[in-house]
């Protein structure tokens, strides 16, 4: 296999399969640790403030080499800082940790986890703008089959974690588990040098002359790139589109496992489902939609979001029910496709700031990018619990859930009414040219 989809291969991979112990500490929170709801949500959202400081990591791999090398040694640092946090959880002594600790390593992570994502980015970035001069497709097909490995993973973790749950594996079990398979990330990129990848470096000698003047340079051109309208409105209209949305995904954990009684597996199977949606559309917008307009895929994405969020609120109305649909099938099949619904326009998006993006600053860029994702999901999360304990919302009260969830659709629909400022990626692909 070539280098590069070998490394972008195992780093999606391990991305992708970290569903599976944040599907067991979701578990390990409501049972063993016995949170309400909103603290649930809040840890949920507040375990990613890691990856709100992504532009820091993008410029520091952008600008300071270490050991010549700016995209391989950032993804080791990351594994291992995950594995120090995932193997500290599952080695704590004791019955079960303390809510405190739990999230501090929780965050130590994350912040793993979005170092390591910002390097396999912009490998991704590089590479496929590397491999367009020979092929004019091969940008996306490198983005798709990224995807395509991440959803896999986070099928099989999703899937695997389920079944361990229902099966009483032991919570620290599974986190050692996971602990192991980030060693093993971490032992593979470190034996792998970057020239290898003959990824496209060129500011490579002013960088390693002075790495603070590259960093400063990085940041120059970062305010840069930002600056261009056609960037700036692009990443103004993503990011609101998930801020404007008051996400209710711990509520609805706590509704489907304790309202409802489901087993831990159907919700581990619903987020198979998810991960499968979304290796689906990494395989059908790489064939059918990378041609087509973003701003009309986007704006179709939006419009499908919003869809599934309301057929959540004639859910827990009970309409299905009345159909004969039972609750445990239809968490089955739509739970898991209105979590990957949050994520599918980032595939899309991805690709459009890819051609938009001026060489040498890929990486600072598409961590800004995530950055943005990450800031706007947590501020969505966070007005989701306001939303809910504003109505009355609890993992004892589910009355007021269905106008949680209207509100929620009818927020996810303001986004469509600034669909102008997507722009069609013609201008970046003219100045290439």
């Amino acid at each position: 296999m070539d280098p590069v989809k070998w490394m972008v291969g195992i780093g999606f991979w391990v991305q992708g399969f970290r569903c599976f112990p944040w599907l067991v500490v979701n578990f390990f929170l409501k049972d063993a640790l016995v949170v309400p709801a909103s603290s649930l949500q809040l840890l949920q959202n507040s375990a990613n403030l890691p990856m709100v400081a992504k532009p820091l990591y993008g410029l520091l791999s952008d600008s300071v080499p270490i050991h010549g090398q700016r995209r391989l040694p950032y993804v080791a640092i990351g594994a291992l800082l995950q594995a120090i946090a995932w193997l500290a959880i599952g080695l704590w002594p004791g019955s079960a940790i303390s809510f405190s600790a739990l999230t501090l390593l929780l965050l130590l992570s994350n912040l793993g986890a979005s170092i390591a994502e910002v390097a396999n980015d912009a490998i991704v970035v590089e590479a496929g703008k590397h491999q367009k001069q020979k092929s004019s497709t091969s940008s996306s097909q490198l983005q798709s089959f990224a995807w395509m490995f991440g959803s896999s993973a986070g099928a099989l973790g999703n899937l695997l974690g389920g079944i361990a749950i229902s099966r009483s594996f032991s919570p620290k079990l599974m986190f050692l588990f996971y602990g192991i398979i980030v060693i093993f990330q971490f032992c593979t990129t470190i034996c792998i040098s970057e020239k290898s990848l003959n990824l496209p470096n060129p500011n490579n000698k002013s960088k390693s002359s002075s790495s603070g003047g590259g960093f400063g340079k990085q940041l120059s051109e970062l305010a840069f790139a930002l600056k261009r309208p056609d960037i700036f409105r692009l990443l103004v209209w993503f990011s609101a589109s998930y801020a404007v949305t008051p996400l209710l995904l711990g509520t609805m954990f706590f509704y489907q496992t304790q309202y409802l009684n489901l087993d831990s597996s159907i919700i581990g199977f619903s987020k198979v489902i998810g991960q499968a949606t979304l290796l689906i559309w990494s395989i059908v917008y790489e064939k059918y939609f990378k041609r087509a307009s973003p701003r009309k895929v986007l704006w179709t994405l939006q419009l499908v979001m919003a869809m599934i969020i309301l057929s959540d609120a004639l859910f827990v109305k009970g309409i299905y029910r009345g159909f004969g649909i039972p609750d445990w099938l239809y968490v089955l099949i739509f739970s898991g496709l209105a979590e990957a619904a949050l994520f599918l326009k980032v595939l899309p998006c991805s690709v459009l700031v890819a051609k938009l993006c001026p060489p040498g600053c890929e990486g600072s860029v598409m961590a800004f990018v995530m950055s943005a994702l990450a800031l706007a999901t947590i501020v969505s999360g966070y007005f989701g619990v306001v939303l809910a304990s504003f109505l009355g919302v609890s993992e004892n009260d589910f009355s007021n859930l269905p106008l949680c969830i209207l509100i929620e659709a009818g927020c996810t629909m303001l986004p469509l009414l600034g669909s102008s400022w997507i722009s069609e990626g013609k201008v970046a692909e003219k100045k290439k040219d």
